[in-house]
């Protein structure tokens, strides 16, 4: 089974940085790089595809809200309008930094608040999908499982790849359990690592009620910011080698078509997803 290993970067700000991105760039296989509104800044975000195209990392944006003193894990009440042009703005930087370095952005995901936004409510996944796909429709959507993004995703053609957060709880609707609330992040790492290695034999996350939850996740994501989020990632590259995977990045995946493999839930999502919406 091939997989590959992302991990949230370029996360610093000015002379102040978050994570060991030179060392995770040495394990992981595709980056999610902050474009300047949770996180990041032009340089940071230059050094940081320099060093990922060095490496032969994909790069992707991590969009996200304007909230540097949230990190972007604060809900913000945007106009739809508004926070479809703040997507475009992070593309369109990243993008513009990747082509002046020789490198090409291969993928998106959603950071923090706005992600877990977006993956309930199919209302605002879809407008912000659509930005998306008028940047650049060849984007990969990297996304943890949701009804709403895949639906809205594959309605417009865009291909997905759902991230398996082996460090976040999920619900049984396969959304991750809020951060606010008691187990929401797993700390133990011996769990987090059997998380992945049931994954890769069973196909399936324990949810945080106990049930057993099918996934098909293409990718499994380290946070950068992460204490110990380096010998993290070398652990979990090592549980996929030693179940007989391959760590690959996520350009080099089949994932141009999902809609076969859709869950019912996403199915009626995207049975609706082109239909009017009502203000």
């Amino acid at each position: 089974m091939k997989l590959d290993i992302n991990a949230d970067l370029g996360e610093g700000f000015g002379p102040w940085a978050m994570g060991d991105d030179a060392a995770l760039l040495d394990l992981v296989t595709s980056g999610n790089l902050a474009c300047g509104f949770h996180a990041g800044d032009p340089l940071i975000m230059r050094r940081t595809v320099e060093m990922a195209k060095a490496r032969g990392v994909d790069i992707g944006a991590h969009v996200g809200f304007p909230d540097r003193q949230g990190f972007g894990r604060r809900p913000m009440r945007v106009e739809i309008p508004e926070l479809s042009a703040m997507v475009v703005y992070q593309l369109g930087a990243l993008a513009g930094i990747a082509r002046s370095a020789g490198a090409r952005m291969t993928h998106m995901s959603f950071h923090g608040a706005l992600g877990n936004m977006a993956a309930a409510d199919r209302d605002l996944a879809l407008p912000l999908l659509e930005a998306v796909a008028a940047f650049d429709a060849s984007l990969t959507v990297l996304t943890s499982s949701s009804a709403a993004i895949e639906g809205a995703a594959a309605a417009l053609g865009l291909r997905t790849a759902v991230s398996f957060l082996a460090d976040r709880a999920y619900g049984d609707d396969g959304l991750l359990v809020p951060r606010g609330l008691p187990g929401a992040v797993i700390h133990d790492r011996g769990e987090v690592l059997e998380r992945v290695a049931r994954l890769l034999r069973e196909g399936c996350v324990i949810t945080a009620s106990g049930a057993r939850l099918p996934t098909e996740a293409r990718s499994i994501l380290v946070h950068g910011d992460t204490p110990g989020a380096v010998d993290l990632a070398r652990a979990i590259r090592a549980v996929i080698l030693a179940e007989g995977g391959e760590a690959v990045p996520l350009s080099q995946l089949d994932t141009a078509d999902h809609k076969s493999s859709l869950s019912h839930q996403t199915e009626t999502v995207l049975a609706g997803a082109l239909q009017p919406r009502v203000a």
